[in-house]
């Protein structure tokens, strides 16, 4: 046996450990589930112009919408902007039948507002990066 690490891995061994995965978890799971695809999606804040000066990236299966970025450019900080794109992405998430969003913050980034949104802390990586604490939040919708 040999075990091979790579920085870009062909895509079919990914299909292969995907599709393994996939049969694996069909002993546990509904098929409906287990095959569910991906929603991935998006809320962008625009100026007049048209330039994004925030933003959300997500995806969502399983019960579960994970927001993986949330970026808001210095002007738009403490307008409520972040506010607004959460409320779209919650509610997009709860539309689509979502019943749980989840993120994860950085010390230094945005715990405290998450918190005031209803989410909680599940779970600390200290360190992570070096000197600072990833947060682990979650909130039903």
């Amino acid at each position: 046996m040999n075990i091979e690490v790579t920085t870009s891995p062909n895509k079919k061994d990914l299909e292969t450990i995907s599709k393994g995965i996939q049969s694996y978890n069909q002993k546990y799971i509904s098929d409906d589930v287990v095959f569910e695809p991906d929603t991935k999606f998006a809320a962008f804040a625009k100026d007049e112009n048209g330039k994004v000066v925030g933003g959300i990236r997500a995806v969502a299966f399983w019960n579960y919408c994970i927001l993986e970025l949330l970026w808001l450019s210095d002007e738009t900080r403490g307008q409520g902007v972040g506010s607004k794109l959460m409320d779209a992405a919650e509610n997009f998430a709860k539309e689509k039948g979502f019943g749980y969003m989840r993120t994860e913050t950085l010390s230094f980034q945005a715990k405290p507002f998450y918190e005031k949104r209803g989410y909680k802390v599940f779970g600390e990586l200290p360190d992570y990066p070096k000197g600072h604490v990833t947060y682990c939040l979650v909130k039903e919708l």
